[in-house]
């Protein structure tokens, strides 16, 4: 796609996180990367989104960090996304919240175990958490240093199979292959971590799923012998 249906798709996924009630005021973002990996758009610094048309998106040099395309301030977030672009083979779409379930967890410094096959259907175990950053990191590049914790974490983790993360303290982010896919996963992280909550709630000593359910409901729908949903 060229830059302006680039424009247009990540401009309707931001719209789409309103649709799902993942939004409060304007805390959250959706960016999209270009087909040569070269470019991603990504939603304005502080626009509300009744107002938010596919021109006020900015493009951003994956390289540099600098706007190579539009006239207003990039999300505060554009660092962290530039760096799982760079870092996350096969991730083309990244999206932020701070949708209410999801984030407690965050707060929590607590990583979503897998309870059950709902979870297992859109991650392969539990969603992680980042450590706290530091002051220093704080001080020095607040945005960056959160990019950074992530790729971190998912040391050893595939970022394909694990779609999600909770920054220690801050709140998840989710991505995909574009941006409409990775906002479809940030709803079911929130939807699971709206469960695990319930969960808990019953069962404080609910353990997480066997390894071989998982396994179960995450290949089939994932990978090449899936079998859910139409070819």
């Amino acid at each position: 796609m060229n830059t302006t249906q680039l424009k247009q798709a990540v401009c309707q996924a931001n719209l789409d996180l309103v649709a799902h009630g993942l939004v409060t005021l304007t805390w959250g973002n959706v960016s999209g990367l270009s087909d040569d990996r070269q470019v991603f758009a990504i939603k304005p610094s502080g626009v509300p989104y009744a107002d938010l048309r596919p021109e006020h998106c900015v493009l951003v040099s994956v390289e540099t960090g600098q706007v190579v395309e539009g006239d207003l301030k990039p999300s505060s977030d554009t660092a962290t996304h530039r760096l799982l672009y760079q870092a996350f083979a096969g991730v083309g779409g990244v999206t932020h919240t701070h949708s209410a379930k999801a984030t407690a967890f965050a707060q929590a410094r607590r990583e979503i175990p897998c309870y059950g096959t709902t979870h297992a259907d859109h991650f392969f175990g539990s969603i992680p958490v980042t450590r706290p950053l530091t002051e220093e990191e704080i001080n020095a590049d607040y945005e960056g240093n959160t990019g950074h914790v992530i790729i971190e974490r998912f040391s050893g983790i595939d970022p394909v199979a694990m779609p999600g993360v909770l920054v220690g303290s801050h709140a998840p982010f989710a991505w995909g292959k574009d941006a409409a896919q990775s906002v479809k996963n940030a709803v079911a992280l929130e939807a699971v971590a709206a469960m695990a909550i319930d969960t808990l709630a019953l069962n404080p000593g609910t353990p997480p799923v066997d390894d071989f359910l998982l396994q179960k409901h995450y290949s089939r729908k994932h990978g090449p012998n899936a079998y859910y949903g139409q070819k």
